[in-house]
């Protein structure tokens, strides 16, 4: 048995000074709070250059700016492709670079909200205040297993000690400061609050203090509530301490300072703050209450689900990978798990307006499952069936039958106008893989229930998008369409090779989920699955898509992800042949242009190696010393300066780390069977559900 308290003990992040990759966040799911290494948001300005920002986000929190125009994406204009048969389709089609106001507009909102910046203002002997060269003697730790961020610094030669924890089931911080700062009167705390970005990195905007309010609502000589509204959107902030002055900034009518009382708590000082839609009026929990409920949550968390250690391992490379799979744990569970899919930067920064990715859902999610914390994948579920008529309409619009699962969304399900967004059918199958992958995991009947419709439904609308072709009696996939290796021309490929095994396994599992739910069969999605055309080979390898035939002649096909690898590996390979999978590994390996990739695509190529018992190339994949391929000293997966924080390579990694550690269905019944079987590494695993 794992002693799990020490595997991840021996991974908590210690920081020794200010780092701009090395901010730490806590968080609950739905919220999370990144902090610099005063354990607050003091010095912002360090970590926004190419770092990890010190960012405040939630998944409630969305900003619309004002549309005197009245833009609306049922009056956009589409542009018309004609499919493999001739019938014209519109899409939001705007070409690369062309953005029209309208566009940007529709593109950009609603957005996620930066809530504020909370952080502190420590005054020197000498008067002035305290920039982040002042402060020496710093050590922070996250302590992982009990969700706690401890700081430590010292200014003018006096030292603080912060301690910064997330409340598991409120949208609230608490901090307990403890500081020979106190009784000078050196130590306050600022309440920034930001108007919001329609940016793609939605940085806060700090310069236009009239196109937002800040009200406040109620106080008293300890707490205080604040209003806060942009523009149509309104929400709240409350927050209580031990012992102080809070008062508006008079420079600033959206700062706010808090002076903890010199008098009072022998230097120690108590605070919490809580942000939300309503403006609840609840008392809120000390310190210890949150610190409690915290750890609580932590241990249970940690105690349960599966775990995987690789120490005493020959290769030296155990405990970086090690390193990487338990901070992957912690940060997916903070950032992914909530009541939406999470966006690709999750709940530390903006990307592409806040909107998540349902694409990449999958490379997200997939592991909750495997790792048996299958209600973290379910928590994510429930907004489809909110989304199902948004889905269905968009199918009908179409002329296609079923739900269209849209792209780059907010909460409302509308994808905006795009280049490339409209075209992609790859998020289409995977509401279909997580509901049988938790109907597998022990759901039983309840979870035949609960998604019924939007298995089915998603299953219409991929019998539908699959056409006849006469010529050669089988079934094909577009045009137009934009494969998941978004390099080809949408208005003329079809046959992508992923998306063609992946119909395969779509339609496959939604009869059977028919078949359980007591219904027949329904015969035209077998008829597809039996004439459904093959995956594309060019010189015995497996291609991009048969509109692509050079793939592998022309170096501009190996770019960006080599999603021909995908049908055996990520997926469990209907329609593949082995050693024609076997060569394209190999392939792909020995030409892919790596340095032009993202983060997944390397537990994607770890997956296929290990399906075809290449357990070597498995963790090669893994750990390829690449740029999109690092992992910071806090756990996130790098891929550029704008993109510092990029959670579909921390969920691939879990997603391919449980299946060589745990094995898949039907594969060999031997341990750890996706690492190397040589003696080299030393797995020892509990708790997995086998991937499909």
């Amino acid at each position: 048995m794992i002693n799990r308290q020490a595997l991840v003990g021996r991974h908590h992040p210690v920081i020794q000074g200010f780092d701009k990759n090395a901010s730490l966040s806590v968080g609950n799911g739905n919220y999370a709070f990144t902090v610099d290494a005063t354990g607050l948001q003091s010095f912002p300005a360090l970590y926004a250059d190419g770092g990890v920002p010190l960012g405040h986000l939630s998944n409630w929190a969305w900003h619309t700016l004002p549309n005197p125009e009245g833009y609306r994406m049922d009056h956009y204009p589409l542009t018309y492709y004609n499919t493999f048969n001739g019938r014209s389709v519109g899409f939001p089609y705007s070409p690369r670079g062309q953005r029209s106001a309208e566009y940007n507009w529709l593109q950009a909102n609603p957005h996620r909200l930066q809530l504020g910046e909370i952080g502190f203002r420590i005054s020197l002997p000498s008067g002035a205040e305290a920039a982040s060269g002042d402060l020496t003697d710093m050590r922070q730790e996250l302590d992982l297993w009990s969700g706690k961020i401890t700081s430590r610094f010292s200014a003018a030669r006096l030292r603080t000690v912060v301690e910064t924890c997330c409340h598991p089931d409120m949208d609230l911080i608490a901090v307990r400061i403890g500081s020979e700062l106190i009784a000078d009167g050196a130590l306050r705390i600022a309440f920034r609050f930001p108007y919001a970005s329609g940016a793609f990195s939605g940085s806060p905007v700090w310069d236009e203090p009239d196109a937002h309010q800040t009200e406040i609502e109620a106080q008293s000589p300890s707490s205080i509530r604040l209003r806060r509204t942009l523009d149509a959107d309104v929400h709240y902030m409350t927050a209580a301490w031990s012992g102080g002055s809070f008062v508006r900034d008079s420079a600033n009518p959206h700062q706010f300072l808090l002076t903890p009382s010199a008098e009072d708590h022998g230097g120690e000082f108590e605070l919490c703050f809580r942000f939300g839609l309503e403006a609840n009026e609840d008392p809120l929990p000390a310190f210890g209450e949150t610190e409690t409920a915290c750890r609580s949550h932590w241990e249970s968390f940690w105690s349960s689900g599966a775990a995987v250690e690789l120490a005493g391992s020959a290769d030296t490379r155990a405990h970086e990978l090690e390193r990487r799979i338990v901070l992957s744990q912690y940060l997916t569970a903070i950032q992914s798990s909530g009541s939406l899919p999470p966006q690709e930067s999750g709940l530390t920064h903006n990307s592409w307006y806040g909107k998540f990715h349902l694409e990449m859902h999958w490379w997200h999610s997939v592991h909750f499952a495997l790792w048996n914390r299958t209600e973290l994948l379910e928590n994510n579920m429930g907004w489809y069936s909110d989304i199902l008529p948004q889905a269905k309409a968009l199918a009908a619009s179409q002329g296609y039958n079923g739900a269209r699962w849209p792209k780059c969304i907010a909460p409302d399900g509308v994808n905006g106008p795009c280049y490339i967004e409209p075209f992609l059918i790859w998020q289409q199958p995977h509401p279909i893989y997580y509901a049988e992958l938790i109907y597998r995991s022990g759901g039983g009947d309840g979870v035949l229930a609960r998604y019924r419709e939007i298995v089915l439904e998603s299953a219409a609308f991929m019998a539908s998008f699959a056409e006849w072709d006469e010529e050669h009696s089988r079934y094909v996939l577009g045009p137009p369409v934009a494969p998941a290796q978004e390099i080809y021309d949408h208005a003329v490929t079809f046959n992508p090779s992923f998306e063609l095994s992946y119909w395969a396994f779509g339609l496959s599992v939604a009869n059977m989920w028919r078949e359980r739910l007591g219904l027949p069969r329904d015969e035209n999605w077998d008829h597809i699955l039996q004439h459904l055309s093959r995956l594309p080979v060019v010189d015995g390898v497996y291609t991009a898509a048969e509109t692509a035939p050079d793939t592998f002649r022309d170096k501009t096909g190996v770019v960006d992800h080599p999603t021909m690898l995908a049908p055996l590996g990520m997926l469990p390979g209907l329609m593949v042949d082995h050693e024609t999978m076997r060569l394209t590994l190999h392939e792909v390996w020995k030409n892919w242009n790596w340095d032009h990739t993202w983060g997944w695509d390397y537990p994607m190529t770890a997956m296929t190696a290990a399906r075809l018992g290449e357990g070597r190339l498995a963790v090669e994949a893994l750990l390829m010393e690449r740029g999109k391929n690092s992992y910071l000293p806090n756990g996130h997966n790098y891929q550029r300066p704008d993109l510092s924080v990029y959670l579909p390579g921390n969920g691939g990694l879990l997603t391919a780390v449980a299946m060589m550690a745990s094995g898949w269905e039907d594969g060999p019944d031997t341990h750890a069977p996706g690492f190397p079987q040589d003696g080299s590494w030393t797995v020892r695993c509990e708790g997995f559900v086998r991937m499909l």
